[in-house]
């Protein structure tokens, strides 16, 4: 990647916007004993990076031979509102193919963004479907097919991300460590392209969702692997496959500097964000900051950080999901399988094991034709996660009969 061409398409890029800010994180500083920086891609027209390579993309083409044509995406995130307001910015057709199962919200988004200039389809149940369709109306009609992450013009793109955070650190600054989440594998591989002669490769630091090691699982083979199934959870970074171009650049990293981190872990990331800095972030967007507690003590205090919040494209219809994950991350809700006898007084006993600041938050019968002992589901929520071994203690003592049930995920997901 050549630095100058970067910066070119930095400079072109502020005719759409400005510069996201790079903020010193007093709240996470202090957490950590480091100086922790945070890239806020969310603070995009779109809330996301993403909007960097179309733009990049686009540009190239509109300038060349590419007036009169249809530009086409397959996306239901982050890609299709930044490449819908792309399109509208240069003036081009732009079609955008998304799932059935697409929620109304980004749809309506989507829309917004490109205004007259973007056509909607709704095609398939899964995303591969919908990818399918797009590649043969590209054929069809022949037009551009704009992809997420896997050209060299959308890497180029991203990697503005990094230019603009070299001018944005403190004069003579220089970070210890970038955290970048990775899915396809665009941003990551323009960031650590345009960085590449400026900084160490130990400095740069990729967290992967724990659901999607598509990077982590590449670069232990030696060669792209394609994972079996992924969770779908961090939509931003669920990808299956590394694209081809990204892992050609991201191949001379070790293992060992992906950090993958689990799902909940975000959540309890997303929320104490929300919480405490009223900032609004994706899962995507929470890995950067949530692969700091992954990291060892050692290499976190009295470090410089930069940390890459990726995107704030969140749909508080999951709000309720985020907030119980997190709490069972933390330790802070457990659900039981209770064998309580069929006899008066029951039910009040067991009551009057739970502690002052343990807290009923689901109570369901399982078996209700059970003469002589009944199954019931209970969630308990506490304020402190101690709370729960002098609580299993008091289960014990009165010779209850139950099952911990918070991580068996088959029996979580069948009646939880």
């Amino acid at each position: 990647m050549i630095p100058k061409e970067v910066e070119s398409a930095l400079e072109a890029m502020r005719s759409l916007f400005a510069e996201t800010p790079l903020q010193l994180n007093d709240h996470l500083s202090a957490r950590y004993g480091a100086e922790i920086y945070l890239k806020r891609e969310d603070l995009t027209p779109v809330r996301s990076y993403k909007i960097r390579g179309a733009f990049n993309f686009l540009r190239k083409i509109v300038a060349g031979a590419g007036k009169g044509k249809t530009f086409v995406c397959a996306s239901a995130g982050n890609h299709a509102q930044g490449f819908a307001y792309v399109c509208r910015h240069f003036g081009v057709p732009g079609v955008v193919f998304m799932p059935v199962t697409t929620p109304q919200q980004k749809i309506d988004k989507t829309r917004t963004f490109g205004g007259e200039f973007i056509t909607i389809r709704l095609v398939g149940d899964i995303f591969d479907q919908c990818y399918a369709a797009a590649r043969e109306h590209v054929d069809a009609i022949g037009g551009y097919m704009v992809p997420p992450f896997d050209h060299e013009d959308i890497i180029e793109g991203q990697a503005t991300v990094a230019a603009e955070m070299v001018a944005q650190l403190p004069e003579g600054a220089s970070p210890d460590l970038i955290i970048m989440p990775v899915g396809g594998g665009g941003l990551s591989s323009g960031m650590t392209g345009y960085l590449n002669d400026r900084l160490p490769k130990e400095v740069m630091v990729f967290a992967e969702p724990a659901g999607a090691p598509s990077l982590k699982r590449s670069l232990e083979a030696g060669a792209i692997v394609t994972l079996p199934k992924v969770d779908n959870f961090v939509d931003g970074a669920a990808v299956a496959r590394i694209g081809e171009a990204n892992f050609e650049a991201l191949k001379r990293f070790s293992p060992d500097q992906v950090i993958v981190v689990p799902e909940n872990a975000i959540c309890v990331t997303m929320t104490e964000m929300l919480n405490i800095e009223g900032v609004v972030l994706e899962p995507a967007g929470a890995l950067s900051l949530a692969a700091l507690d992954m990291l060892p003590k050692e290499k976190v205090e009295g470090r410089r950080i930069v940390c890459v919040v990726s995107g704030g494209n969140f749909d508080f219809e999951r709000l309720p999901d985020v907030k119980e994950r997190a709490m069972r991350y933390s330790g802070l809700k457990k659900y039981f399988i209770l064998r309580l006898p069929q006899r008066p007084g029951a039910l009040r006993d067991f009551l009057n094991l739970l502690g002052p600041d343990d807290d009923i938050a689901r109570f369901e019968y399982l078996k209700k034709s059970a003469r002589n002992f009944g199954s019931i589901l209970i969630g308990i929520e506490t304020r402190e996660r101690a709370n729960f071994a002098t609580l299993l203690e008091r289960f014990d003592g009165a010779g209850l009969g139950y099952e911990d049930i918070t991580e068996n995920e088959i029996l979580s997901n069948l009646i939880i």
